[in-house]
């Protein structure tokens, strides 16, 4: 886990809250990823703990195709989300 002050943290927030609203959704990584006309890895590597960059463009999409504000993307929680194997 990233302190708040790492400009990593951000990507961390935004991954988890990635997976969160797939997972919310009911849709699986490979899902999203067609939804999304990107590579199910790209989705995989957005989620990791070792997060993949990535555009503002692509959390717009993202939000888009989730049907959600973008700004829940960037909400900090602390609960845990439940691991995936997608």
């Amino acid at each position: 886990m990233f302190k708040r002050e790492d400009e990593n943290y951000i990507y961390e927030v935004v991954s988890k809250n990635i997976k969160k609203q797939r997972q919310l959704k009911g849709l699986t990584q490979e899902q999203l990823a067609n939804k999304m006309s990107y590579s199910t890895q790209f989705i995989s590597n957005i989620e990791s703990k070792n997060h993949q960059t990535f555009s503002l463009g692509t959390l717009w999409r993202l939000a888009l195709v989730l049907d959600i504000d973008i700004a829940e993307l960037f909400k900090e929680d602390n609960k845990k989300i439940k691991s995936d194997k997608d």
